[in-house]
């Protein structure tokens, strides 16, 4: 049955009318009319599809929901293979893989009515690794070299605008300084007072607020990685987190520029990350993995990717390295650990 409201080819117009303000202004014309055609053409077709749907019956909201993450993955994955300098005839059938790729997650995600950052991060994962695995099948159909591979991979424009915008907010402006309303004003400030009370107002000092926007980047990493991390701070501040945590309105407490900001100065504080990725260590980071699987467990968890993919991991298995660039080697290995 047709989903009553759903105006899914106004949505998608206005979707991407509002897609024009945010395209990078360096775009020339015709790099401006593919990024809000392919927005366009995709959310309209996904709204189409979702509007006639009789399998999984979805409400008005849902619709909405799906159609737009679909617009806004394939507005930044547009922008992202414009900037890769992959050659244009290549980048409809990835844009294709992606958008597919979604609808399916998404249709799923929903319907088995996982939480929302679940769905979000579940969506994340998988846009990510399609938008890789298609770059890296360029490359071995010699269609793209290394070179032009690694610096496709690099991109991220969902990544650039968040950093913009937090590098946007005036240099003068006071962590301490939130909007009104978006925190409230609390009777004493302190990390003690909010740990002993999740629900108590949060009081607007740096500490606190960068201790609130890790306990919403923590809500979407695996339990067991927090509490590694959460090991490393002192008792007090880690209560304070898992506390906020707990907080269900935590999102709604802390401004959006604000937790942008504090983001960026803790990474900007994380030491850099090791570039040296010499075969020996990449071969090691498979092998602690396969601790945690045995031959016919990995052997299933890798039947659908690519063979050089499947090549890479049990060559390493057996302590060789085979030839891959180390970037794209890494991201295997780091999807293997991120998978136990």
């Amino acid at each position: 049955m047709a989903i009553e409201g759903f105006d899914y080819k106004g949505f998608a117009q206005n979707l991407a009318q509002q897609a024009l303000e945010l395209i990078p202004p360096d775009f020339n014309d015709a790099q401006k009319n593919y990024v809000a055609n392919t927005l366009l053409n995709f959310s309209a077709v996904a709204g189409e599809a979702l509007y006639n749907d009789t399998q999984f019956n979805f409400n008005l909201d849902q619709a909405v929901m799906i159609t737009q993450i679909i617009a806004e993955w394939s507005f930044h994955k547009s922008v992202d293979l414009i900037r890769s300098g992959i050659p244009q005839q290549y980048w409809d059938p990835i844009m294709q893989k992606i958008a597919f790729t979604i609808f399916e997650i998404a249709k799923n995600a929903f319907h088995q009515e996982l939480p929302q950052d679940q769905c979000l991060q579940l969506i994340e994962h998988h846009v990510k690794k399609t938008y890789l695995d298609c770059i890296a099948e360029l490359k071995d159909k010699n269609l793209i070299d290394e070179g032009l591979m690694e610096q496709a991979a690099s991109q991220s424009n969902i990544d650039a605008m968040a950093q913009q915008q937090a590098e946007n907010i005036p240099a003068e402006e006071s962590v301490q300084e939130v909007p009104q309303g978006e925190i409230p004003q609390p009777q004493q400030t302190g990390v003690s007072q909010t740990a002993q009370n999740p629900n108590a107002s949060l009081p607007p000092t740096a500490k606190v607020l960068k201790l609130a926007t890790l306990a919403m980047l923590f809500r979407k990493i695996q339990q067991e990685k927090v509490q590694t991390i959460l090991d490393k701070f002192s008792a007090e501040d880690a209560q304070t987190v898992i506390k906020f945590m707990d907080m269900p309105d935590l999102a709604q407490k802390v401004d959006t520029n604000v937790a942008l900001k504090c983001l960026q100065e803790i990474r900007t504080n994380l030491p850099a990350p090791n570039q040296n990725l010499t075969p020996n260590k990449l071969i090691t980071k498979i092998k602690n993995v396969s601790q945690y699987f045995d031959k016919s467990q990995l052997e299933q968890k890798l039947k659908t990717e690519r063979v050089n993919v499947r090549k890479f991991v049990f060559t390493a298995l057996e302590g060789e390295y085979f030839e891959m660039p180390p970037k794209v080697a890494n991201i295997i290995a780091t999807h293997l650990e991120d998978s136990v």
